[in-house]
């Protein structure tokens, strides 16, 4: 039997930005379906602690860490590796960015470019880098970047953010041929999610956005988590690709 068929086989998932809209559902998800879920989180402390006595079933831990920072990452895979021998699922769903206009050029600085490749892109791979030995102690482990359709269609909160995510889905081409055959790496990428962010934007804006996706409403960050389970549990040959989950936007 595989091991991940076995029913007292509990996997263990690790959640990058797991206190955010669509981080906070991939972890009640997760442990709903009896993962045991560790997720990071870089300065909401109260919240995690929240998040930690929400979440279902028992074993849960947060930590705090800034991605952009591969000694901290490194550290994390110690401390972790401590108490699990083996990681199963990565979710790689910390990210940042700033609204930008893209023909303002100049107000995009390098600084803020910096800031969100080394947390979008070089803090995804860090994360793979630092707990590689953990998903390859797993019968089947699976790695998923958070990525976005704004990787693909260019159209997004400024023009670095757009290009961090096509970045993404490119290591997530690369790095599931390095990877396998013990690990598999996908990209999720959604459209507009009905976070509490989306929610708080400019009506206008949304009325804009609404209009231009075919299904006529946005994401729900359930569907994110619902995604990465079917990932895990169903979907396994999909490796080295990106499922969109963006209600047909870049039709629209």
């Amino acid at each position: 039997m595989n091991p991940t068929q076995n029913p007292a086989y509990r996997p263990t998932a690790l959640i990058t930005g797991g206190v955010g809209g669509i981080g906070r559902a991939i972890c009640h998800t997760l442990a709903l379906n009896d993962f045991q879920v560790l997720f990071t989180y870089r300065s909401k402390a109260d919240e995690a602690q929240q998040l930690e006595k929400e979440l279902a079933g028992s074993g849960h831990q947060s930590f705090q860490l800034d991605v952009s920072d591969s000694h901290q990452i490194d550290k994390l895979a110690l401390t972790i590796s401590d108490k699990t021998r083996q990681l199963d699922l990565l979710v790689n769903c910390a990210g940042m960015t700033r609204f930008v206009p893209h023909q303002d050029l100049e107000s995009l600085e390098d600084e803020l470019i910096d800031q969100i490749f080394q947390v979008n892109w070089r803090g995804s791979f860090s994360t793979i880098r630092s707990f590689r030995q953990l998903l390859e102690n797993s019968p089947e482990a699976l790695i998923v970047n958070i990525s976005s359709i704004a990787g693909k269609t260019g159209e997004g909160s400024n023009v670095a953010y757009c290009a961090s995510k096509a970045a993404l889905d490119s290591m997530t081409r690369s790095l599931a041929r390095a990877l396998a055959p013990k690990i598999r790496v996908v990209s999720v990428a959604p459209g507009v999610v009905e976070t509490e962010f989306i929610k708080g934007l400019d009506p206008e804006w949304r009325e804009k956005q609404l209009l231009r996706t075919p299904s006529g409403h946005f994401a729900q960050p359930e569907e994110v988590g619902k995604a990465i389970l079917h990932l895990f549990q169903d979907l396994k040959s999909l490796n080295g690709c990106r499922l969109d989950l963006d209600g047909g936007r870049p039709l629209g």
